[in-house]
Parts: structure tokens; C-alpha cells; sequence
């Protein structure tokens, strides 16, 4: 199966600086997109139609995936491992705090059947938005997984995310796969068995992305903090080519 995975922050001029909680980003540098070249993103790159919507919810933080996807799971309407499509100015896998330092130590230890204890991480306060992606990994959810990028997103995919040898047009090899692991993990490979590999394509250039196949399920985060409140209008306008669930 295949999920579109939408932040608001990747349809702007420049990506933004967090800002505090409770507040917006200024909108000088950062315009959104006009609603016009939104659509023929969504509708040219993404395969999305407003006379075939997509069953699909709207958060505010874009963590609130984990928990979408967690109620389809339990609900037997979305089958793992499946397929993400992350449209997003950023990798949500763990750069800055709290990291993946977690996940990998103390998350990848645990059974498979029992890592998904979401409500758990979110009171310790290891859980967020900017790492929610790489527990979805952890839980093995996920076995492809696609980062379509803003044209200005600033590094902040991690190390443990594999390149080829080859080099591009940028100088460095393109992104294969990502394979969890850490010392403490591998102390129950024997238990748990070697983390999945999961296919890993980064697409700096959005216009070369182009959806291989219909989606079964959609999301769209604000994310308040990386958007500024002018951004807010696209709301509506991806709205269109959602059934909301």
C-alpha cells in the first residue's frame, strides 16, 4: 500500500527557521506558493485528482502521521510494510533534538511487536515532529520510503541513510536504502532479527518526482512553527483532492 505523507512547509519560497512554540514564522523570504502551481504539483507530480479524492486527514504537527497511521493499522485498512511518499522541506528523521539516539538504543531493542508504544514515547518526550518518520522506521512499518524536497531544504538527512558510490551531478552518490541499527540493536539481532532494509530515494529536484503509482491514503501537517500563517490559505486548496477520514 502507499501513503502521501504532505508538511505546508514544503510549498514556500525558502525554508523557514523554527519558530517558538506558540508562534509563526515571518513570511518575508518564506511567500507560499500561488495555489495554481500547488494543484499541478499535487496533480502532476503526485497523480492526485479532485474527482478521485484520497481518504485523508489534516493535523497540526506533522507527528500526528504516526498516530494516523497507527488507528488505519489497527483499523485494517492500511497492511505493513507500505510505501511513503514524505513531501516535506525536511527528513523528519531525527537532526536536532531529541535525535535518534533514542530509537536507535532504546526503541530498536524491544520486539518488534511491542515498539509501537506511541503514547509511551510522547510521555517521556522523546517523540516529535521532527523524528516521528524515523519511529515509523523502527516500528518497520515502512519499506520504501521517498523525501521530496523544497528546492532550498538545508542538509539534514542522517548518516545512517546509505549512498552509492556513483557520483551525481551534485558530487555525491544518490540515496539507496536505510537500515536501522546500533550497537545496543545488534545485542538482539538474534532475537529480534536484522532490521529490514528499506529503500531510500531523495528527490532535491521536486520536478523529477513523479508518482509511480495511486495513493490509498493521505495526510497534511501545518506545522505551525515551520509555516508562516500566509501559508495557510493551501490548506483548502490541498484539501480538494482529500476524503477526509
Amino acid at each position: 500500500m502507499r501513503v502521501l505523507d504532505i508538511d505546508l512547509d514544503f510549498f514556500l519560497a525558502d525554508c523557514c527557521e523554527p519558530a517558538p512554540a506558540g508562534a509563526r514564522p515571518d513570511a518575508a523570504g518564506h511567500e507560499p506558493w500561488q495555489a495554481e502551481k500547488v494543484r499541478n504539483f499535487l496533480e502532476k507530480n503526485c497523480g492526485l485528482n479532485t474527482e478521485r479524492k484520497i481518504p485523508g486527514r489534516v493535523f497540526e504537527t506533522h507527528d500526528g502521521a504516526l498516530q494516523f497511521w497507527q488507528e488505519l493499522i489497527a483499523a485494517g485498512q492500511l497492511s505493513v510494510p507500505f510505501e511513503v511518499a514524505h513531501i516535506d522541506a525536511h527528513s523528519d528523521l531525527g537532526i536536532g533534538r531529541p535525535g535518534p539516539g533514542f530509537v536507535l538504543n532504546s526503541v530498536l531493542p524491544r520486539s518488534p511487536a511491542e515498539r509501537a508504544d506511541i503514547k509511551r514515547y510522547y510521555e517521556m518526550k522523546q517523540l516529535d515532529e521532527a523524528n516521528y518518520l524515523l519511529f515509523a522506521l523502527a516500528f518497520r512499518w515502512i519499506s520504501r520510503l521517498e523525501n521530496v524536497r523544497n528546492p532550498k531544504s538545508r542538509p539534514d538527512i542522517p548518516q545512517f541513510a546509505f549512498r552509492c558510490e556513483q557520483e551525481n551531478q551534485r558530487g555525491c552518490g544518490e540515496y539507496e536504502f536505510i537500515r536501522l541499527s546500533s550497537f545496543v540493536s545488534k545485542l538482539f539481532e538474534a532475537k529480534n532479527g536484522i532490521e529490514p532494509r528499506v529503500d531510500f530515494k531523495v528527490f532535491d529536484d521536486y520536478t523529477e518526482f513523479s508518482a509511480s503509482a495511486e495513493y490509498d491514503f493521505a495526510s497534511l501537517a501545518v506545522s505551525p512553527r515551520y509555516s508562516p500563517a500566509e501559508a495557510d490559505v493551501l490548506v483548502n486548496v490541498i484539501k480538494e483532492y482529500f476524503d477526509l477520514i
